[in-house]
């Protein structure tokens, strides 16, 4: 199976125009874990950069964690704004992807995949909290509509993790996505325009195309189970805590010498970009 992953570096230039693009330590540690751990089920993996991405991967010498790397994600995200959606880089990487196909962020390691063969299987669904998932009369749009045989009271799908086995489906919902984002009034609400984009949208479309949908765990179980782990929700703890990223990290390193001892280069790799 095709596994892919993504980095857009547009979001940070926005933001950082004169700046230096650099990931975090700890996210290069669980990328090089999560497609680690993939090639050594036999799955090829794939990064999906624009040009900024890969010439940086390349620097740091850990482009070599993919089977290939491959800037097909545009510099300028074809006109989106990258501050409101700066998870954009996703819907690129799935729209130059062939399904099957299995897409997992930077941040989340599949320890041990799951059998993978028909609709759609997400990370975990998420609740409708009106804070993150408001009513649609909210978005502020121009020249768009939004469909009113939709059910908009499904539960939104976390795409941390996503399966994908059919191109009709996978295109149906990346130009709905891709023409939602470039609709979209210029906003400085930085998280409900693009999970709506990228995961309310994709349950909504599921289940109107009457697509078969699957979890991997529900979402008060991400603690307590043992296959996966997704960081998402301490990133932030590790950027502000230096003694909890380092020993986030330390265990990384742990097993990465551990699992795959011939990579162990990469800690060098890693660890180098960060003394600078």
């Amino acid at each position: 199976m095709t596994v892919i992953y993504s980095l857009s570096t547009a979001p940070f230039f926005a933001k950082h125009p004169d700046g230096c693009f650099k990931t975090d330590r700890f996210e290069l540690y669980t990328a090089a874990l999560s497609s680690l751990n993939c090639r050594k089920s036999g799955n090829k993996t794939i990064m999906h950069c624009d040009n900024q991405g890969r010439l940086y991967l390349e620097r740091i010498g850990l482009s070599r964690l993919w089977d290939e790397v491959k800037s097909t994600i545009p510099d300028d995200l074809d006109g989106i704004n990258p501050k409101m959606f700066w998870a954009a880089g996703k819907l690129f990487a799935l729209k130059a992807t062939p399904c099957p196909l299995l897409m997992l962020d930077t941040d989340f390691i599949a320890w041990q995949l799951p059998e993978l063969s028909e609709g759609i299987v997400a990370a975990h669904t998420e609740e409708l909290s009106p804070n993150i998932y408001p009513p649609i009369t909210q978005f502020k749009m121009q020249d768009y509509s939004f469909d009113k045989s939709f059910n908009y009271g499904v539960r939104p799908l976390n795409t941390a993790f996503l399966y994908l086995c059919g191109d009709d489906f996978k295109r149906y919902y990346v130009d709905n996505a891709i023409d939602f984002m470039k609709s979209a009034q210029k906003s400085d609400d930085y998280l409900t325009y693009m999970v709506y984009a990228e995961q309310r949208l994709l349950a909504i479309l599921a289940e109107h195309k009457k697509i078969k949908v699957g979890t991997l765990f529900e979402l008060k179980d991400v603690h307590v189970q043992q296959r996966y782990t997704h960081i998402w929700g301490a990133k932030q703890v590790l950027r502000d805590n230096a003694g909890e990223c380092e020993r986030f990290c330390e265990k990384c390193r742990r097993r990465i010498r551990k699992d795959f001892p011939e990579w162990e280069w990469v800690i060098e790799s890693v660890e180098r970009e960060y003394k600078q």
